[in-house]
């Protein structure tokens, strides 16, 4: 049989490229159809492609390379034999489907890609790992706590008792070391921005120049909305199954102003103004790849509980990679909160083609 091509996927309607960032497969590795093999990240999210068929992978294109929509990237060989270094080698076991048992300390769960990246680069065995995560699944700070008590890190050194010998006089003071940058680390190091990270910093500086842009600060009393939280928190929970945060008082606030104020909620397209009857609001979360926006969609006919559950879900999907390029795309209006990083203050700035953000502290 022929082998079958590796084509990139797309992704959405307006990309027309992205990044291979990483084969989770080496070159000449047996790959499973429907197993992860590689990530796609592209200006809005990190997409994992499956393998189409099951075979031998023949990997056509570096990591880190710019590639195109239905462009082949590489090849999958049904007839191939796996290559004798491959095998070799220790694989980490594929990833079982999402409502399989837990066991063994996480072995067979499903691995989001930052937990599959620091899996495999130490070598890590996910039976060996104990997850902490939903329905016991391997979250990156156990692997980082499991490599913090492995026994292979962990050395003991024990010293033979000296002979006892006449003392001797302390040793000079070490001369003070000379300014400037270490002998074995160069003074500037140069990495490839994401595609993800590329895009933010050209839509923020695009927003920057073509709008004009006013903060202002005010200050609410919050004290009712946590006095009202701390009320009903415990039965909310219960009875929902989700956490009653301030997401969804701050979403409902938002929609509220909106309504009350219907240019907010709307775009400049040349000399005309678009109003949105809809409110599709926009709630930043921040992830090692950079800042997302997915948007929780027609929010206003939302109550409490499903607005803290789709936030809850897509803060989830963000920070495992896992986000789908519509979840962020068409939104009305933003909320950020600098808060949560200490900042007493801040100016964020517009999402465009949106007129408004919210940013809260």
């Amino acid at each position: 049989m022929p082998a079958v091509p590796i084509t990139v996927p797309g992704v959405g309607e307006s990309i027309s490229e992205g990044i291979l960032s990483r084969w989770l497969k080496p070159d000449g590795a047996a790959v499973l159809a429907g197993e992860p093999l590689f990530e796609l990240e592209t200006d809005k999210a990190s997409t994992v492609v499956p393998a189409s068929s099951s075979g031998v992978l023949k990997v056509g294109v570096s990591e880190g390379t710019t590639v195109t929509i239905g462009a082949t990237v590489g090849a999958i060989d049904p007839e191939g034999q796996p290559g004798a270094a491959v095998a070799a080698t220790p694989r980490v076991p594929s990833p079982a489907p999402p409502n399989a048992p837990p066991a063994n300390g996480g072995a067979g769960m499903l691995l989001s890609p930052a937990v599959r990246r620091i899996v495999a680069e130490e070598q890590v065995d996910p039976g060996q790992v104990e997850g902490t995560g939903r329905a016991g699944r391997i979250t990156k700070g156990d692997v980082l706590a499991h490599l913090d008590v492995s026994p292979a890190t962990a050395t003991t050194t024990v010293t033979a008792p000296a002979e006892a010998k006449a003392p001797t006089p302390p040793p000079a003071p070490a001369p003070l070391p000379s300014p400037g940058p270490a002998a074995d680390k160069p003074r500037e190091v140069r990495r490839r921005m994401s595609g993800i990270r590329q895009k933010i910093a050209q839509r923020l500086v695009e927003a920057q120049h073509t709008a004009a842009i006013l903060t202002t600060f005010n200050e609410a009393d919050m004290s009712r909305v946590i006095d009202l939280r701390a009320r009903y928190k415990d039965s909310f929970k219960t009875k929902h199954g989700v956490a009653l945060g301030f997401s969804s008082f701050f979403v409902k606030a938002t929609i509220e102003a909106l309504k009350a104020f219907p240019n907010v909620n709307g775009r400049i397209d040349g000399t005309d103004v678009v109003l949105f009857n809809s409110y599709d609001i926009g709630v930043a979360v921040s992830t090692e790849r950079g800042l997302m926006v997915p948007v929780i969609r027609d929010a206003d006919t939302l109550n409490f509980a499903e607005i803290e559950k789709a936030v809850t879900a897509y803060a989830a999907k963000a920070r495992d990679g896992t986000i789908a390029v519509g979840d962020l795309q068409g939104g009305t209006f933003t909320i950020t909160n600098g808060g949560v990083f200490g900042s007493l203050l801040s100016t964020p700035i517009l999402n465009p083609p949106q007129s408004g953000i919210l940013g809260m502290h």
